[in-house]
């Protein structure tokens, strides 16, 4: 990479990540911000470092895999976790150097949505949040996370409550931050 490249690479107002069968092998200083990390200590390390547990990373490390595989790009909302455990609110992007393997190496952008950190989220109120991001219904998210719609109902009401909400449209909009 030219010098200008590795700098314009480094600058970019966005998270940048590149990676190899989900394994982080270059990352931007605003990534490792974002993240919460020495940009050191990202590198070579599985992107399970960002999920809180390995049942959320199990049950969302595939969510664009046909995307990417059909046509070599996907993007949605999700929560990054941090070093601290704290999340951030971002747009996600995903780009495949590889259609034949989309794993092999891709190409990833961070952007934060909010200003601010999420309040802190448990694993399951973060696997709730991801599906109601992606417009799936609390039966959806209940057969992906292998759980009952009843409980899904219950984390999403909880997930009401604690922001002073009224329902999943405007809770989303207050992890967004849009416009308030």
């Amino acid at each position: 990479m030219t010098d200008l490249a590795h700098l314009a690479f480094d600058a970019a107002p966005v998270g940048l990540v590149l990676t190899e069968e989900r394994t982080i092998r270059a990352c931007n200083a605003m990534f490792a911000e974002m993240a919460g990390y020495r940009m050191d200590a990202l590198i070579d390390r599985s992107f399970r470092i960002l999920y809180a547990s390995q049942q959320e990373f199990d049950s969302i490390r595939d969510i664009g895999l046909e995307p990417l595989r059909r046509d070599g790009a996907y993007s949605d909302e999700r929560l990054l976790r941090r070093a601290d455990g704290g999340a951030l609110w971002c747009r996600f992007r995903a780009r495949t150097l590889t259609p034949d393997d989309p794993l092999a190496r891709v190409v990833m952008s961070f952007a934060p949505i909010t200003a601010r950190e999420a309040p802190p989220l448990t694993a399951r109120e973060r696997d709730v949040v991801s599906g109601l991001a992606r417009g799936h219904t609390s039966k959806e998210i209940a057969r992906t996370l292998g759980l009952s719609p009843r409980t899904i109902e219950d984390v999403r009401a909880r997930l009401l409550k604690k922001f002073k909400v009224r329902n999943a449209a405007l809770l989303l909009s207050r992890l967004s931050d849009l416009g308030q």
